[in-house]
């Protein structure tokens, strides 16, 4: 359904979102599969409608490469999602599964598949068929398409001195909140009004500062997981039902009292963060007063 624009400027636009300190794109998530991951779809369609009436073995050749060049695609989508992922975290494990890394070599397979397909249906008038060409074609694109979209990461990023079965609790708890806020994102569409769905992604942005924090150091989970759950959690539920009952009624009134809580919970959540940073920056403080004590015990001078 089509939907009215409306913004700071507009007839009815609330001036209070301009008033907000964070900026129009602060915290924007770009899709990172994009234009030029799509068209990778595109090869495997003239392939499978230029195999149809090729035999039972053209169009079977036709139809494997397109398959492989298709699965490729999707890997190659979901391994740019977990790079990017990875990349926005400053503590983060590499990816299980080299995603792009297989992306290319379907690619590969797919297109030295394609090429043989061609080579069998021309030896069928020639008489004689080589494994030259595919082979060569096939490594050029897979070399191709690693230059193209690069590869995996292939090491942790920030892991030194980090206890792994702390930071593997922080990623479960992390990955349910991320949940959470998808679902949020999912629900609020359905109310229609794109000021509220900004509204929510500026909370979000403020979850996952949280986040990020929480996963810089593993020991702010205790006293940090009731946010990542139980509010995370509550604030779903809010928004699924006041985007069920908004989109049936337009009532302002239910649109206000959301937007308030919307309002507590971003406050409550930075308050968090704060404190936790606050509290970071204390631990670093006695850190450095009880080496800066062992050093002069030592006999060291500090000037």
């Amino acid at each position: 359904m089509a939907q009215r624009y409306g913004g700071k400027y507009s007839p009815d636009g609330n001036s209070d979102e301009a008033a907000k300190p964070r900026g129009t794109f602060d915290g924007a998530r770009v899709e990172p599969a994009g234009a030029r991951a799509n068209v990778m779809f595109v090869p495997a369609i003239p392939l499978v409608f230029m195999s149809i009436n090729d035999g039972a073995i053209g169009m079977s050749l036709g139809l494997v490469a397109a398959g492989l060049l298709t699965g490729a695609a999707l890997l190659l989508r979901e391994g740019l999602r977990a790079e990017a992922a990875f990349n926005a975290r400053k503590v983060a494990r590499r990816p299980a599964f080299p995603r792009k890394m297989a992306a290319s070599l379907l690619t590969g397979i797919g297109v030295g598949v394609a090429a043989f397909r061609n080579d069998y249906l021309d030896a069928e008038v020639a008489g004689q068929v080589s494994l030259i060409a595919p082979v060569l074609f096939g490594a050029a694109g897979t070399a191709l398409h690693a230059l193209a979209f690069g590869i995996d990461p292939m090491s942790n990023k920030g892991m030194e001195g980090v206890d792994t079965f702390q930071q593997d609790r922080v990623a479960r708890v992390v990955d349910e909140a991320e949940a959470y806020l998808d679902a949020m994102t999912e629900a609020v569409k359905r109310a229609k009004n794109r000021q509220v769905e900004a509204r929510v992604e500026r909370f979000q942005t403020t979850a996952r500062d949280l986040f990020r924090t929480v996963e810089e150091d593993p020991r702010d989970l205790s006293g940090a997981r009731k946010y990542l759950t139980v509010y995370l959690r509550g604030a779903r539920d809010a928004t699924v039902k006041f985007a069920d009952f908004y989109s049936r009624s337009r009532d302002e009134k239910a649109l206000a009292d959301y937007v308030a809580l919307l309002d507590d919970l971003e406050q409550n959540f930075a308050a968090r963060t704060q404190k936790m940073l606050l509290d970071d920056r204390s631990d670093l403080t006695v850190e450095i007063d009880v080496l800066r004590d062992r050093l002069q015990r030592e006999g060291v001078r500090l000037d």
